[in-house]
């Protein structure tokens, strides 16, 4: 697939502050591409420079095969942004702001069509003070659509939402994945990426520190499955830690033990070998493989910040 977006070296200063630094990525046709990471991480100031919202300090930018710095009116007709924080006019409706940022776009949105597809046709003739806060960032992605856009960046799009309004916006981004668009999503929500992005990158201080499919990003850990097993006798924990593929054993306040295994289809076998021959029975066994979270404390080594 082409790529429709390519950051390379990207910079970015404010005074003594290196809000990036030195990033480089790129962004293929109709995937969902999610920049995860803490908040202050760069991933808001990454997008805006995409968008030319911020001229970068170095680097070198392309977004449809255009540059983004020497094209920028050209890249803007064909992106849709929705930002973290959008202002619109106080006393149009939504049906009347959609119809003026199709004007602004001189082209003919179906503003009817648009409001359907965000679910909020009924609203039509309602004014944003009227909107609760999710059908407000739902309207902002209608917004986002006026021109029919290429590409679609999204900042942080269901940031405060409750549980049933980030579904729904959730809902929204598969289907512009679906109609063929490339999105572009910042989020410090991990199951958020973990469900809507086809590659992650996790960013913190700046700097891309791993970037691939949500999966692998579990996958490249050096031991990402978890077996805890409860046995019916004492014993202590020099037998585990001798089984195939058991790169860690700890013993938890409830007798358990976890074993940390680079490979479960190894260690459960030799687990059922060494009870036979031990004479131990289990009471308890769980098998569990590492989220996407635990990936990412593994890469920066620190919890998100809320």
């Amino acid at each position: 697939m082409a790529d429709v977006a390519r950051v390379e070296s990207l910079t970015k200063r404010y005074g003594d502050l290196l809000a990036v630094d030195d990033v480089s990525f790129s962004v293929r046709e109709g995937e969902v591409f999610g920049i995860l990471g803490p908040n202050g991480a760069g991933k808001t100031t990454t997008l805006e420079c995409i968008e030319g919202l911020v001229t970068p300090t170095a680097g070198a930018i392309s977004v449809l095969g255009m540059d983004a710095a020497r094209d920028a009116d050209a890249v803007k007709r064909r992106i849709g942004v929705q930002l973290q924080a959008s202002a619109y006019f106080d006393y149009l409706t939504l049906t009347e702001i959609l119809d003026l940022f199709a004007r602004i776009y001189d082209c003919a949105a179906a503003s009817a069509d648009l409001l359907r597809s965000v679910g909020l046709v009924d609203s039509a003739g309602a004014t944003m003070e009227k909107l609760s806060g999710g059908q407000r960032q739902r309207f902002t992605i209608a917004a986002a659509l006026v021109n029919d856009p290429d590409l679609v960046f999204l900042d942080e799009p269901t940031a405060g939402l409750d549980p049933q309004a980030r579904r729904s916006l959730w809902d929204l981004v598969s289907a512009m994945a679906q109609d063929g668009r490339t999105v572009i999503m910042t989020t410090h929500y991990i199951e958020e990426a973990e469900s809507l992005c086809d590659r992650v990158a996790i960013m913190d201080r700046g700097r891309i520190v791993a970037l691939d499919t949500p999966r692998n990003l579990v996958r490249s850990m050096s031991d990402p499955h978890r077996i805890t097993l409860a046995l019916d006798g004492v014993c202590g924990a020099d037998g585990l830690r001798a089984l195939r593929s058991v790169t860690d054993v700890t013993a938890g306040d409830d007798g358990a033990f976890v074993l940390r295994s680079s490979d479960p289809t190894e260690t459960v076998p030799a687990l059922t070998r060494w009870l036979a021959e031990s004479g131990f029975a289990l009471t308890r066994l769980e098998i569990d493989t590492d989220t996407l979270e635990d990936a990412f404390l593994a890469l920066t080594g620190r919890e998100l910040r809320e």
